[in-house]
């Protein structure tokens, strides 16, 4: 904002940016000059980004009180690959129990289907809590 290349849409409350001789508002959504393309548009698949997808419970049981680790739905040894779709996270217990099985064979059924996550949704979730004044924003 002080070098021109944004500029504030939307400011919070009771909150500024102090220097020695300057106030400036606390910006809460500004709005780019000139449009900077964003490389990083891909969430990688790593153990912490499936289980914060599956939000730290279990596909199977839904516990989120037990050590999880990460399921192959449809496992290796029968050709399952290591894609968003047949990753999930499962307590130790239901992934002991399922062993190299699919969780048709086992009689588990999953309580939500595993998917490629995009990166609004992990931004989202980094964040934590979507301030009001995001929301016109945001693709949700």
């Amino acid at each position: 904002m002080i070098l021109e290349k944004a500029q504030i849409v939307a400011n919070k409350d009771h909150k500024s940016i102090r220097s020695r001789y300057k106030q400036f508002p606390w910006p809460s959504v500004i709005r780019l000059n000139r449009y900077v393309p964003v490389s990083y548009k891909k969430v990688i698949l790593t153990r912490k980004n499936i289980l914060k997808r599956d939000q730290y419970k279990c596909v199977y049981c839904g516990r989120g009180d037990l050590p999880l680790t990460v399921d192959h739905v449809i496992p290796k040894a029968r050709g399952g690959e290591d894609v968003w779709e047949n990753l999930v996270a499962a307590c130790v217990v239901c992934n002991n129990k399922k062993g190299d099985k699919t969780p048709e064979e086992v009689n588990f059924k999953m309580r939500w289907k595993p998917y490629k996550p995009s990166h609004i949704l992990f931004m989202s979730n980094s964040v934590g809590k979507i301030e009001d004044s995001w929301k016109p924003f945001l693709f949700q």
